[in-house]
């Protein structure tokens, strides 16, 4: 399991948007989303962590890998940046 803060995500849009990305670089991944969190957590069938990372950032996203799934990582988002835009 790989887990991701992903700060800048605050709507379905961004879940819809962030899934294609993971998808596109592994398309058998289960990904689950907690919007209250902002917490983004996949299981990866094809793919590392920096990979599922890369996509999710090229997707125009700020993820921060979370190390220990008790102790999520407290982060902000880049300056001027918000995802889709929703938020």
């Amino acid at each position: 399991m790989t887990s991701f803060s992903v700060n800048d995500m605050t709507c379905g849009h961004c879940v819809s948007a962030i899934t294609k990305a993971v998808k596109a670089v592994d398309p058998g991944a289960q990904v689950r989303f907690d919007l209250a969190t902002q917490r983004v957590d996949i299981e990866p069938t094809e793919v590392d962590a920096a990979a599922l990372g890369d996509a999710i950032k090229e997707a125009g996203y700020t993820p921060v890998a979370i190390d220990s799934p008790a102790e999520p990582a407290v982060t902000t988002a880049a300056p001027g940046r918000k995802g889709c835009g929703c938020g």
